[in-house]
């Protein structure tokens, strides 16, 4: 079923701008055809296309219900920014599986490290790459791609979460020991390429983060975000 996100749905809604065209000149949708939509109440209303016009797709709702798909866990995935687009494919297979929230930090041993004018337009463009992605994978929100930070602006915010884990290719302990199956809300931190400083791990460990192991093989960058996402809704029964 194609998914569109809205602020507000009323029984009669009409569809415009970005969507309108997406509906009728790439998915060539008719009327009489369904979709659904979900709005900022984290709805999903299903609808009938009625009408399609100059003006947008006209539509009728024919059922709502809460949207179920979300992760019990709000996760925040504090990501080491990574070199060419592999950036893009951490934050669409991490919206795919369930995180809430994106933060681009800017490491010791970034490759990566654009100027302001360009972080913004790459932000940008990870904020579109997560709609998508939220859309594809019929999520009940558009998790935010936040703007870059670097590590010490991270490392303070850390207060804010219920819990938070580094999780460090030197080593630490299993994940399971870590991570109550009741938490909520979680930060996490990956390295960039060349891994993390140890005055790096030493900060976020004084800031309350727990080092965590994701095995005794060393992960690529684009990779560790992926396993560690994967590993925590998988322990947090948000795979079942």
């Amino acid at each position: 079923m194609d998914w569109f996100f809205v602020e507000n749905v009323t029984q009669t809604y009409l569809i415009t701008g970005e969507n309108a065209h997406h509906i009728t000149k790439s998915l060539r949708k008719s009327v009489g055809e369904l979709l659904t939509l979900c709005d900022k109440n984290k709805v999903e209303h299903l609808c009938r296309i009625e009408k399609i016009s100059p003006e947008g797709v006209l539509v009728q709702v024919v059922s709502a219900s809460e949207c179920l798909h979300e992760p019990t866990i709000d996760i925040t995935l504090m990501a080491a920014l990574t070199k060419g687009d592999k950036m893009e494919h951490v934050i669409q297979k991490s919206v795919e599986l369930g995180v809430h929230r994106i933060v681009p930090v800017l490491t010791a041993r970034c490759i990566s490290r654009p100027d302001p004018k360009s972080a913004e337009k790459k932000r940008i463009r990870y904020q579109k790459i997560a709609e998508q992605a939220a859309m594809q994978s019929q999520r009940a929100i558009i998790p935010a791609v936040e703007d870059f930070t670097d590590l010490k602006t991270a490392a303070l915010s850390l207060s804010s979460f219920e819990k938070s884990i580094l999780f460090y290719e030197g080593g630490g302990a299993p994940l399971r020991s870590l991570l109550p199956e009741s938490c909520r809300s979680l930060a996490i931190f990956t390295g960039p390429e060349g891994g993390f400083e140890e005055s790096e791990v030493q900060l976020l460990t004084a800031h309350g983060a727990a080092l965590a192991t994701l095995g005794p093989r060393i992960l690529r960058a684009e990779t560790a975000p992926l396993a560690a996402l994967s590993a925590i809704l998988f322990h947090t029964r948000n795979l079942e």
